[in-house]
């Protein structure tokens, strides 16, 4: 995929999620009742403390608050096993940078590694979504993802803080990042499509 295969600006995306992921819309209001729900839910599955299951809201929250703040889109939440703490997560967000602060993916790539410190990696690859920037530290693995049209990135972050980013779950978070496709007048847009 390169610039002239795409254009204009995508109007969406699509992303293949597992069912057992639990997606909250970051864009609607009522975003605390979905999360809530999901809490109630995890605590109904498993013994959970009263206190254990308003640390988990309490952190789950912040998550959310966060990217809201940060203008993410959506978060997705899945439970790595019975007992864990902290579900894994996937928190979608548009990162624009038109004009003068757009930045090559190589470029990006070298910014973001000096913002986080020596543990992260960053690769620059391919995916049939475009040029990505990819960042791996212990237990994260994002994707900056350039969008047609110069226009930024969706960056899809992943937090796996039971098993890690070099795990199964770290190798389903990478089948999720290449799932993704850009769509256009309603269209999805596939690898090689002209406009």
């Amino acid at each position: 995929m390169t610039e002239s295969n795409f254009p204009e600006p995508p109007d969406d995306y699509r992303l293949l999620v597992p069912r057992d992921w639990f997606r909250i819309d970051l864009t609607a209001a009522g975003w605390r009742p979905q999360l809530k729900k999901f809490v109630e839910q995890q605590a109904a599955r498993q013994p959970m403390s009263a206190e254990a299951r308003r640390e988990l809201w309490v952190t789950l929250r912040n998550t959310a608050e966060s990217g809201v703040a940060r203008g993410s889109l959506e978060l997705f939440l899945r439970t790595q096993s019975a007992g864990a703490a902290a579900p894994a997560t996937l928190l979608i967000s548009l990162l624009p940078m038109r004009g003068a602060l757009s930045a090559p993916p190589e470029e990006f790539a070298e910014s973001l590694v000096a913002r986080r410190g020596d543990s992260a990696v960053a690769t620059v690859t391919r995916l049939p979504a475009g040029s990505t920037v990819r960042i791996t530290t212990g237990t994260a693995l994002d994707f900056y993802v350039e969008m047609p049209g110069a226009v930024g990135y969706l960056l899809l972050a992943f937090t796996i803080p039971l098993t890690g980013a070099e795990s199964p779950l770290g190798e389903l978070c990478e089948a999720i990042a290449t799932s993704l496709r850009w769509v256009s007048n309603g269209e999805v847009l596939q690898p090689g499509h002209d406009q």
